[in-house]
């Protein structure tokens, strides 16, 4: 879909500033072909660049993906190190093409540990797409929610800070996430209805749209089932009805 097709199928609809997305359903989709899981892990790697340049033709500011948790450590070794090396080949291979495409790049997570030669290829792209205005893509990888608000909290004790100036803003401050607005729509892919500690401190007021799509079968005309979905609810954030709130209109450039 072009530019001007994805802004004129979603016209008049209000779109979300945040889109973050549990990218689900590697493993079972290969296994319903009867090939090993990183076959499954391959075929949901060339589906990123798709669903970012949707997200781009949308109108859609921050996109967050799901990428490795901090639980999946927990799978067994060779899963784990082949997801590393398509990790790792994944941005050498995509950061310059999406690079031109105006795309910012930000991790989010435990970097340090990481391999050294994925920190370094994750440190390369942020570097190189800084500056860039079109969609900022976070990368949560080696990430949990319950994790960054532990962080957030030692960072906060060794601020110094009293505990009667601790407050909401303080501790969002401390986050990894600082900068970026809360997701507005969270996706999941795969059928499964629960959010696995993916942003637990900002996805409060997120509505919630699950699918049961794998993701290597997540395509763009699904992502604007999601955006209809998103554009028909009331978000009232505990009051009122503020439906339009934190949302850009699709006719804005």
């Amino acid at each position: 879909m072009t530019q001007t097709e994805a802004l004129t199928s979603t016209e008049n609809k209000m779109i979300p500033t945040h889109v973050a997305i549990i990218m689900d359903g590697n493993g079972r989709w290969a296994n319903s072909r009867g090939l090993p899981r990183l076959f499954g892990h391959q075929a949901g790697s060339k589906n990123v660049r798709k669903i970012i340049t949707a997200c781009l033709e949308r109108g859609i500011k921050f996109l967050t993906l799901y990428t490795f948790s901090s639980e999946n450590w927990s799978r067994p070794s060779f899963e784990v190190k082949g997801l590393m090396t398509l990790i790792g080949d994944y941005i050498d291979r995509e950061a310059p093409k999406l690079h031109k495409l105006g795309v910012r790049f930000l991790h989010l997570g435990r970097k340090d540990e990481l391999p050294q030669s994925l920190q370094n290829k994750i440190r390369k792209a942020v570097d190189l797409t800084c500056n860039n205005l079109g969609i900022t893509v976070c990368v949560a990888l080696n990430y949990g929610g319950r994790n960054d608000i532990v962080d957030a909290v030692k960072s906060i004790l060794n601020s110094g800070l009293k505990p009667e100036e601790v407050n909401e803003e303080k501790i969002a401050e401390h986050l990894g996430t600082n900068g970026i607005p809360e997701p507005d729509l969270v996706i999941r892919t795969s059928g499964e209805n629960r959010l696995s500690n993916f942003l637990v401190w900002e996805t409060a007021y997120s509505e919630l749209f699950f699918t049961p799509t794998l993701w290597p079968d997540f395509s763009a005309e699904i992502l604007d089932q999601a955006l209809q979905s998103f554009a028909q609810r009331k978000r009232r954030f505990g009051g009122l009805d503020v439906s339009t709130a934190n949302t850009t209109s699709s006719l804005e450039t």
